[in-house]
């Protein structure tokens, strides 16, 4: 693989992913199909972790900027590190082996149908001036945030993803969580489920025929302009209007979808 190609990549993953509260594998994984063709169970692991540096790097600048709610934290990361277990079993599946890795890459497309279909409707909100909220209005539920961290840790063990793009909606739909809110909490989130499901799924991989030192192989070139692209997504998450980078991020996981719905059988 072309290392320069990678760290591209890398950079757009990590902007991306401080900007918008997501590990990066909405963008990473898509691009690994579109240039190197499909081998889920291999990009998924290297993904899972690349997804940790750069939720850290974002992190630290949420942290900075004083958004983390530790009183949520204490209940959602628990919460998503059963669920990312869960998920992780379930890609490893019967439904996913022998050659049917394909059907990860198409419900990667489904997924990115609904984070598209969710950031039209933020985007449109967004542009008809809807009312922010604010801390004062968050539901502080431990069922429904226990209930967030299990259906996001469920979505990134299954595919790959850092969960930002579960967590952040969810929090805002459960919780009544303001967005940068949300955001923050995704990213701290995101830190210890990829640990959790990096270090499950690489160490499952020889049961897909794939070897653990080619995802380490994608992710040590990747992590680096990570780390860099996500320390200034985070920042720039608090400093500029999001309108814009959200819709060039639509047209992004558009395209991203219709390359991961039209992956051929067999790869």
């Amino acid at each position: 693989m072309d290392h320069l190609i990678l760290a591209a990549i890398g950079i757009l993953m990590g902007l991306f992913g401080g900007l918008l509260g997501i590990g990066g594998s909405v963008v990473m994984i898509p691009a690994l199909v579109l240039l190197w063709g499909e081998n889920q169970h291999l990009y998924q692991a290297s993904a899972m972790i690349c997804n940790f540096f750069v939720a850290a790097s974002a992190a630290l600048a949420h942290k900075e900027a004083n958004v983390l709610m530790a009183d949520v934290l204490k209940w959602l990361v628990p919460a998503a590190a059963v669920g990312v277990l869960a998920g992780v079993a379930l890609s490893n599946s019967v439904f996913f082996a022998h050659g049917k890795s394909y059907l990860l890459a198409r419900l990667f497309g489904i997924f990115l149908i609904y984070v598209i279909v969710y950031n039209c409707i933020r985007f449109a909100r967004s542009i008809s001036g809807a009312a922010a909220r604010t801390v004062s209005d968050v539901r502080r539920s431990v069922p429904l945030t226990i209930l967030s961290g299990l259906v996001t840790g469920l979505g990134a063990g299954l595919l790959g993803i850092g969960g930002g793009a579960v967590c952040v909606p969810l929090q805002q739909l459960l919780l009544k969580m303001p967005l940068r809110r949300a955001i923050a909490n995704s990213s701290a989130t995101i830190i210890a489920i990829a640990v959790i499901g990096a270090l499950y799924k690489n160490l499952t991989l020889a049961g897909h025929g794939v070897e653990v030192m080619d995802s380490v192989r994608i992710a040590v070139v990747i992590i680096p302009t990570a780390i860099v692209g996500g320390f200034f997504g985070g920042r720039l998450m608090h400093a500029l209007p999001r309108d814009v980078v959200r819709a060039a991020f639509i047209l992004l996981a558009i395209v991203a979808a219709y390359k991961m719905l039209t992956v051929p059988a067999g790869g």
